[in-house]
């Protein structure tokens, strides 16, 4: 059923409340997600996106249930990325010679997976087209926004930014609007969803964020792909952005760190007793990192200004567990963070070195050659690692 957002704008996309998985099992998605798929009913009636491939049917029975599927003068693809083009397929069967106004890399992105060769028209940031009764849609580029192909879409009189996966979120939601969403919930999705796919493209965004606000448009709504839309303040989740794309940290600690026999967690739980005793004004937190959500850990990461890792040396390397969880914050690109590492050891020891050697190479600072300890720690280890935890806290 659609719902109306403004004037002759309307959402007809679908909620989906039970996923939990999303871009593969790389996301988690705890509080359910919507794809937001937009009608304009001017005199010129257009779609914006559509929905995830296994609403595909559902999504075109509910939009013919709406208008007649022959009516719709063009379709607007601001991302090639089936959460949003998966319906395209379907759809186009009912009416195959109706334009799709995207960008040239989406042409290459909705070809290389749906293998049609539909009615393609090549925007790019300033192009224009006219909706009748005073209205246009201008289009912005937007490229690694996440995606090469992305851009999005300002519609006139309305003022209405659709904004692809900027601002989004992952919530299910039927009412729609940040202001009648948890707004804990809002902000905490928000800021994971920058964390956890936005970072990498930090220093791109803060330059489309001055091109979008150099373009003098008045923004009152902006529509997003996933979650709520921004209508009451639309403005306070721009400013989010331009605070999280400035290399973005809180005073924070993280503790991050897998075990075998508990004498790195140990180490983990004194390193941490020793931060908060330095400094009582610092956040830390503390995760085993196989016990807890990778993305909400990341999301705490993003946070942060320092990250200190631990795991033991088996097979004279590290737990898979931690490798993955390091290389994965050198794939976000994190900057401006300190790091340290420690861990536990039978033999061979070589799991601190190699901690300390891959944050460098994902990017931080590595404080010192971090702190290794030969079998469970003892008393006399546990206070080392708590004095280790008062040196982080000084840097």
């Amino acid at each position: 059923m659609k719902k109306a957002i403004v004037n002759n704008v309307y959402w007809v996309g679908k909620v989906d409340w039970e996923l939990r998985r999303f871009h593969g099992d790389e996301f988690s998605t705890n509080s359910g997600s919507t794809y937001n798929s937009y009608l304009i009913k001017e005199e010129k009636t257009v779609l914006i996106d559509t929905v995830w491939s296994p609403f595909d049917e559902e999504f075109v029975e509910n939009l013919a249930g709406e208008i007649d599927l022959n009516r719709i003068d063009a379709v607007i693809a601001n991302h090639g990325e089936v959460d949003h083009s998966g319906a395209l397929p379907c759809l186009m069967k009912h009416i195959p010679n109706t334009p799709i106004y995207c960008t040239a890399n989406a042409v290459k992105s909705l070809k290389g997976q749906y293998h049609q060769d539909w009615n393609f028209v090549v925007v790019k940031t300033g192009d224009k087209l006219d909706l009748g009764n005073g209205k246009e849609l201008i289009f912005v580029e937007m490229p690694m926004l996440h995606w090469p192909d992305s851009m999005a879409a300002y519609l006139t009189g309305d003022n209405v930014l659709f904004s692809n996966d900027a601002f989004g979120q992952h919530i299910a939601t039927n009412s729609l609007f940040n202001d009648t969403v948890d707004q804990c919930t809002l902000m905490n999705e928000a800021i994971k969803y920058y964390a956890n796919i936005l970072t990498p493209f930090s220093q791109i965004l803060r330059k489309k964020l001055e091109e979008i606000v150099a373009l003098n448009l008045p923004i009152d709504i902006i529509a997003t792909s996933h979650g709520v839309i921004w209508r009451t303040n639309p403005m306070q989740i721009v400013e989010k952005y331009a605070l999280w794309a400035n290399d973005y940290k809180e005073n924070q600690i993280t503790v991050v760190y897998d075990t075998m026999w508990n004498g790195t967690k140990t180490l983990a739980e004194q390193i941490s007793e020793g931060i908060r005793s330095a400094d009582p004004d610092v956040t830390v937190k503390v995760f085993n990192i196989t016990k807890s959500d990778i993305n909400d850990v990341m999301t705490e990461v993003f946070k942060s200004k320092t990250v200190v890792v631990g795991s033991p040396t088996n097979s004279r390397s590290i737990l898979h567990s931690v490798a993955g969880f390091i290389h994965m914050m050198k794939q976000l690109r994190f900057k401006n963070k300190k790091g340290a590492a420690f861990g536990c050891h039978g033999w061979s020891g070589e799991g601190v070195n190699i901690m300390s050697a891959m944050l460098a190479d994902a990017g931080l600072e590595v404080i010192d050659e971090g702190l290794k300890n030969l079998w469970n720690p003892d008393e006399e280890a546990q206070q080392k690692a708590f004095q280790y935890g008062k040196t982080i806290a000084g840097f």
